[in-house]
């Protein structure tokens, strides 16, 4: 029973963090112009740092993650991936003809995965909210805790499946009008997405250098 009350609460937890928007958000929306099934593979790129990088948490990585120094090298590396992303899309949308899924130079996996790793929050959540999820589910046992990892990352495939699916249904009911203007909505987003890091980055850089 008490499992049971643990994992309830941690889907509550889970898609309230999955459903916040933000950088895989948007990459998913754009990819899934393409392809229905974009989400799905956006979720397995993701799934390929988030279930080690639950039992490095669990073995004290989160130490090394909320280092200042470390925070600031993902903040700079993440958001100028995003900038490249979004000037990409819609530099690529120019083109009447252009894939705008080649517009990422990669599939959706692998948007996923390098999206993931490079986001500052995503590592944050997992080193703060995360990590009592996890302590919480071994405190439980293991079985409890490899149950949470499956459901969480069930919550992130279900969700961006999802919005890659309703996204390239809107492009298919709309035509390729829709085509241009979602991936360059998206892009947009992404930019806006790596000021952000890149500001914040920057923002503790410079607090610690005065520190």
């Amino acid at each position: 029973m008490e499992t049971v009350v643990f994992l309830i609460s941690a889907v509550v937890i889970s898609l309230s963090g999955v459903m916040a928007p933000g950088a895989v958000t948007a990459a998913t929306i754009a990819h899934g112009t393409r392809r229905p099934n974009a989400g799905l593979l956006v979720a397995v790129g993701h799934g390929i740092i988030e279930f080690p990088l639950m039992f490095m948490i669990v073995l004290g990585f989160d130490t090394v993650i909320r280092s200042p120094r470390i925070q600031i090298a993902i903040g700079l590396t993440g958001g100028l991936f995003l900038l490249w992303m979004g000037i990409s899309m819609i530099r690529t949308i120019r083109s009447q003809t252009a894939d705008v899924a080649a517009s990422y130079k990669s599939g959706p996996v692998l948007t996923g995965l390098v999206i993931s790793a490079s986001n500052p929050y995503f590592l944050l959540w997992w080193a703060v909210v995360g990590l009592k999820l996890a302590a919480d589910a071994i405190g439980i046992g293991w079985l409890a805790f490899i149950l949470f990892a499956v459901i969480h990352w069930m919550c992130d495939a279900v969700w961006l499946g999802i919005l890659g699916w309703a996204s390239f249904r809107g492009s298919t009911i709309f035509g390729p009008k829709a085509q241009r203007i979602v991936p360059a909505v998206c892009g947009a987003a992404m930019i806006l997405f790596a000021i952000k890091f890149i500001g914040g980055a920057a923002y503790s850089a410079v607090q610690m250098l005065r520190a």
